[in-house]
């Protein structure tokens, strides 16, 4: 009965003990070094396919831009054309070949300065022959004075009948007609002759030659090969803005209301301006209104037929100076908070990528940025709660 209760533990060999290269403790290291390896395996993978199968979040892109301050103050926004006031397409009164064409594009020209002439030979001959002819009745006129004064000494002397004199006084009088006629005939050739010459009508700059020296001059043009107007000028002076307002929006734009002029060409420049006239008729095909928008100062740089934008500003709001500095912004919703930081979300490699900035004064539905983007950076322009640093995005389909 003793060998029964003996302990049998100890007859178990420790293949352990045997083996000299196992450290002690070396196998609970192990399992633990095995778990650790699976756990982070299992995240990573979870992580990864986590990534993958996440919903890919649409968004539309804006652009950090120069901002005028007095957008603050918009009401309104249009785009139309710079135009000339005064413009005049300055073409010949008479028919022939253009002999001189003394402008080129560009070129300054005063009111009454020949611009261009006409093959002239044929009226300035028929101006001298016309001239000849008065100098002729003239000389008429003095012979059949002095006969008349003579009939009229002798008939009062009873020294010739009365029919020499009436005769006398006839011819005087018909001379009379004559010289009459002549004047005219010279005034209508000094007529004809100033057709030839094609004068500026006011001061203004030449902005198209549309003949040459060689070609065809007619005042309406009715052949194929002939042209009408030489030059077209225009009043560098009288330049406004021609805007396109949509009907649906023509009741926020009233006359005397300032506005704010951007060209297309120098977009950092802003001209400030005022509505001079509502034109009261609107486009059937464009559902428009047109607008007419004086300038209140410009400067050379401004040309007829410029792109240009028109910021209608609210009753009483007056335009930023012209040496206002403009701000730099993004739409307000492009701009979010994380963790403590102002940030917005740039796209890289289709995933949103997050930039810190900071910011200014609110411009209307915009917000300034003071450093962090520069102009032109393209960022995400509405940020939510589901865009994070990292997040996959697509441009959403206009």
């Amino acid at each position: 009965m003793a060998s029964r209760d003996t302990d049998l533990s100890s007859l178990r060999i420790d293949r352990a003990a045997l083996d000299p290269r196992a450290p002690r403790g070396s196998r609970p290291i192990k399992k633990f070094v095995f778990w650790g390896c699976a756990i982070a395996t299992v995240a990573a993978v979870f992580v990864v396919l986590g990534a993958w199968f996440r919903p890919v979040v649409e968004v539309q892109l804006a652009t950090a831009s120069l901002t005028s301050p007095s957008q603050a103050n918009a009401v309104l926004t249009a785009s139309g054309y710079v135009v000339a006031r005064r413009k005049a397409a300055v073409a010949s009164k008479g028919t022939g070949r253009l002999v001189f064409l003394g402008v080129e594009e560009g070129d300054k020209v005063k009111k009454g300065q020949v611009i261009a002439r006409l093959e002239d030979d044929d009226v300035i001959a028929s101006r001298e022959r016309a001239r000849e002819n008065l100098r002729v009745a003239e000389a008429d006129l003095y012979e059949a004075k002095k006969n008349l004064e003579r009939m009229n000494t002798l008939v009062k002397q009873e020294m010739i009948a009365q029919a020499e004199y009436d005769i006398a006084e006839s011819r005087y009088k018909r001379v009379v007609s004559t010289i009459a006629a002549a004047k005219f005939a010279v005034k209508e050739t000094e007529v004809a002759v100033d057709n030839t010459r094609i004068i500026a009508p006011f001061d203004g700059t030449v902005l198209k030659k549309n003949a040459d020296v060689g070609e065809i001059v007619a005042p309406l043009a009715g052949a194929a090969s002939s042209k009408a107007a030489v030059v077209t000028i225009a009043d560098m002076s009288s330049l406004e803005v021609d805007a396109d307002v949509a009907e649906a929006n023509i009741t926020r734009v009233a006359s005397q209301q300032n506005c704010e002029i951007t060209l297309d060409a120098y977009p950092q420049q802003r001209y400030p301006g005022y509505v001079t006239n509502i034109v009261p008729t609107a486009d059937r095909a464009k559902a428009t209104v047109m607008v007419k928008i004086k300038f209140r100062q410009y400067d050379q740089r401004v040309l007829p037929e410029m792109g240009a934008k028109i910021t209608f500003l609210a009753a009483g709001a007056i335009a930023e100076p012209t040496d206002s500095k403009a701000l730099l912004t993004v739409p307000f919703g492009a701009v979010a908070s994380r963790d403590g930081r102002q940030v917005v979300f740039q796209i890289k490699d289709d995933r949103a990528v997050e930039v810190a900035v900071t910011t200014g004064k609110k411009v209307g539905s915009s917000i300034e940025i003071t450093g962090g983007l520069k102009e032109g950076d393209k960022v995400i322009g509405k940020v939510d709660d589901q865009i994070k640093a990292g997040t996959k995005v697509a441009l959403k389909a206009k």
